[in-house]
Parts: structure tokens; C-alpha cells; sequence
């Protein structure tokens, strides 16, 4: 058998790195940063703990990344959903539907997690800092408020009405259904009546 040349190493490299990122983001969302070992995140991934230790220093480092790259996505998410076709109830229930599902659920609870924990690396931190949950409402704002003036949407303050809703988002997203992965998923129509008229 040859040798493996640069590229095909690096390629290697790459992807036992997602495959540990997305082991990690499971177990931090299911268990925080403090009920997270890296041998949990090995586990997960089906590699060694010591292999783990190759591309990662620490559960701290991962942590961080895979915060920073769920803010980044979340926020890349929200700017582009107003541009989505539909009308706003349609774009909202995407957005519903997109956050109850698999990983993205995981990236969602990673920031809450980020968010609410007070173990979390500093670097962490100053990333959530920069982007409030109010920063979110205020990116749905001009969608409710189209969908208002549609009557797709019920009336009240457009803040206050995405502020439950995306409470009751956040909690249904912190109860798993054994055996049924996208549960809530499924059910979101009824998610969405807090806000449809």
C-alpha cells in the first residue's frame, strides 16, 4: 500500500476533527461543560481518549469552538431568514422546525448552555456576550411584525410575544421523548399557535 500524501493526510486530519466536534456537541448539549468528560466525548465518537487529546488540549478548547461556531451559524440563520421565501408565518415555522431538529437542537442548546452555565471558558463568554438573546428577538421583530400587518400573526407586542415564544421553544428543546428524536419537531404546530391568530 503507498503512503498517504499531504493532502490525503490533512483530509484525515479534517475529518476526525468534525467527528469529534460533533461527538462533543452532543454530550455538551445533553451534559454542559461541567458534566462533560473528554472520555464522554471520546465515547461518543467511537475513538480513544488519547487520540481526542491529539486534536483537542482540552474539553475547554472544543467547548469554545463549537460555541463559536453556533453563534456564528445561529446569527448567519436569523439574518437570512427574512430573505426566505413564504410568507412570515411560513418563515418562522422553518425556523421552528430548523431548531427542533438534530444538531442544530445540540448548537442551540450549546449556546444556552454557554449562556446559563457559569463554568464557561472565558473566551466562551466574551463570544456570548457579543450577541443577547434580546439581539435575536430583535432580528424576528420586522418578520412578526409583517405577518401582523398580514394577519398571520396574533396582535400584542411583537417583543414580548417572540420573547414566549421562544421561551417555550427553548424549554421544549430541554425535554427529550426516549425514542423519538424529532418529537417536538413534529408537534410544532401547536408551538406555533402562541403566535399565529
Amino acid at each position: 500500500m503507498a503512503p498517504l500524501n499531504e493532502q490525503q493526510l490533512e483530509q484525515i486530519h479534517d475529518e476526525r476533527r468534525e467527528q469529534i466536534k460533533k461527538a462533543a456537541l452532543k454530550v455538551f448539549a445533553r451534559h454542559g461543560i461541567n458534566g462533560t468528560k473528554m472520555s464522554m466525548i471520546a465515547a461518543e465518537a467511537g475513538i480513544s481518549q488519547g487520540l481526542s487529546y491529539r486534536y483537542f488540549s482540552s474539553k475547554e478548547e472544543l467547548f469554545t469552538e463549537l460555541v463559536q461556531e453556533a453563534m456564528e451559524e445561529a446569527q448567519h440563520s436569523m439574518k437570512e431568514l427574512g430573505r426566505m421565501p413564504g410568507s412570515p408565518a411560513e418563515q418562522i415555522r422553518v425556523l421552528t422546525e430548523a431548531m427542533l431538529e438534530g444538531d442544530n437542537k445540540d448548537a442551540f442548546l450549546l449556546i444556552h448552555q454557554a449562556q446559563t452555565s457559569s463554568d464557561v471558558p472565558e473566551r466562551a463568554k466574551e463570544m456570548i456576550g457579543r450577541y443577547s438573546p434580546e439581539d435575536t428577538i430583535e432580528q424576528l421583530v420586522p418578520i412578526l411584525v409583517k405577518g401582523q400587518e398580514a394577519g398571520e400573526f396574533r396582535e400584542g407586542d411583537p417583543r414580548r410575544l417572540l420573547f414566549l415564544y421562544l421561551s417555550a421553544l427553548t424549554g421544549l428543546m430541554l425535554q427529550e421523548v426516549p425514542g423519538q428524536p424529532d418529537y417536538w419537531r413534529n408537534e410544532s404546530g401547536l408551538l406555533m399557535g402562541i403566535l399565529l391568530r
